[in-house]
């Protein structure tokens, strides 16, 4: 006999761990199914490890400068297999408390791989004891994983993706990044602190292609500075591969060239794991024309009670997302009703040095929606104090507002902790701030966030210090 629940979740990542325990507060009885380890991509392979590697840089840049700061360090080296070790712990330590939660909510878990049946119950293979549940209403939060190009197919031993990025034997000396996303630019810019010679090619224009074209224009300048080499406009193609080195030709601005590369990073974004969980028994669900599942605000398929969350919807793909979608999903199923997505209160973060954090529309995204009369701020880091202070005056806050009413259409943000600041704008969004309400806020002083007020100010004319 199957087992039965109000809600199974298919995928313990941020998105279906978060909608587990969401509907378990609910009242709902919740299954979750797992093929592979607790937390998803995000906990074990993403967000959580990424972040302790480029913290452990950001440690070893701050030892190799400490002469700036009137400190005097000597034998300094990088113990490369315990910067990796390090992050590593952290994830197992992290997934360690998901399982926590998981019993602390009284959530069943269940490791296998699951498939939708025609009669919308989940067959499981992997599990000696569990072979089918059947539930009210199924999630499906299966993530993603990186998307693969013919030609630049990882081996885990010259090309890598971001798992094997996290996980190297050794720190190369030449180093390739296909693709300026934050996956991308975060894998660059550790890699560069810890002394590797870094080339990343983008096909675009301008890195970082989602930001704000002033910002990513900053930042080029910022990571070239710190002797990152970038080609934009530019595609990468295998002309051939050694023991140890691979070739690349490179096609940019009218010219072709040629360079060796210890390792080879492809991050050029993500495909949906959506392959044999049995979708072909649902011809309602549909899928958009990258592949991604449709959903309405509530994050309903076609099918009625089949939802879906993260990755496996359309962009932004980002964990915080796919934590809000999983709530709203809980809860439209518990309760009958819910907050719908609002797409433009979503931030954005790139974690690298420098820092790249954003809100709402871009100032080209502005204007193209038809907003006439804007009122952009800017504040440079090097005109705050604490900045100064801290040794980071590299960066600048933007801030975008309707003329008309004053209302805060966007905000972005390159420079040092700009990652952290950016939640005051996103909530003041998020509350429908106006810009006169912002100006007469007390920022502390002396903090990087005054550069928020000073940048507000800009826009309508009455900055101070700058």
């Amino acid at each position: 006999m199957d087992k039965a629940f109000d809600i199974v979740v298919v995928g313990a990542g941020p998105g279906g761990y978060v909608a587990a325990i969401r509907a378990a507060q609910l009242g709902q009885k919740v299954a979750i199914i797992e093929k592979e380890h607790l937390g998803g991509v995000c906990l074990n392979w993403g967000c959580i490890p990424t972040k302790a590697l480029l913290k452990s840089a950001e440690v070893y840049q701050y030892c190799k400068n400490a002469a700036d700061y009137g400190i005097k360090v000597k034998g300094l080296e990088v113990d490369f297999p315990a910067v990796i070790k390090r992050s590593r712990k952290i994830a197992e330590q992290l997934a360690g408390g998901i399982s926590h939660l998981m019993k602390k909510n009284k959530i069943e878990v269940i490791f296998g791989t699951a498939s939708l049946t025609k009669d919308k119950k989940l067959a499981i293979a992997g599990n000696k004891n569990v072979k089918s549940v059947s539930a009210k209403n199924i999630i499906l939060a299966t993530g993603a994983g990186p998307k693969i190009l013919k030609g630049l197919e990882p081996d885990q031993n010259l090309i890598w993706h971001y798992k094997h990025a996290m996980v190297p034997k050794a720190l190369p000396k030449e180093l390739l990044v296909i693709g300026s996303g934050a996956i991308g630019i975060e894998f660059a810019s550790f890699y560069n602190a810890l002394g590797t010679n870094v080339t990343v090619v983008e096909i675009q224009k301008n890195i970082l292609p989602a930001e704000d074209t002033e910002i990513s224009e900053m930042a080029h300048k910022m990571f070239e500075k710190k002797g990152i080499k970038i080609l934009t406009e530019t595609s990468a193609s295998i002309k051939s591969k050694g023991k140890k080195l691979v070739e690349v030709e490179f096609d940019g601005k009218g010219k072709k060239s040629k360079s060796k590369f210890d390792n080879v990073i492809v991050a050029v974004g993500i495909t949906p794991n959506l392959n044999e969980i049995g979708l072909e028994h649902f011809p309602k669900i549909k899928r958009d024309k990258q592949g991604f599942l449709e959903v309405n605000e509530y994050q309903e398929t076609g099918e009625s009670n089949i939802y879906a969350i993260g990755d496996i919807c359309k962009a932004p793909w980002l964990a915080h997302k796919a934590s809000h979608e999983a709530c709203i999903a809980a809860e439209k199923i518990a309760t009958g009703k819910s907050h719908p997505l609002a797409f433009d209160m979503i931030p954005g973060c790139t974690y690298s040095d420098p820092q790249i954090a954003s809100v709402g529309f871009t100032e080209a995204k502005a204007k193209e929606l038809g907003y006439k009369d804007l009122k952009v701020g800017r504040f440079p880091f090097a005109a705050n104090g604490k900045a100064i202070a801290s040794g980071k005056a590299d960066g600048l806050v933007k801030t975008i507002f309707d003329g008309k009413t004053g209302e805060l259409l966007g905000a972005h943000m390159v420079g040092a902790d700009v990652t952290e600041m950016i939640s005051a704008l996103v909530v003041a969004k998020n509350l429908e701030t106006t810009e006169e309400e912002l100006m007469s806020t007390i920022f502390p002083h002396p903090t990087l966030s005054e550069m928020i007020h000073e940048s507000v100010l800009d826009a309508f004319n009455r900055v101070i210090h700058f």
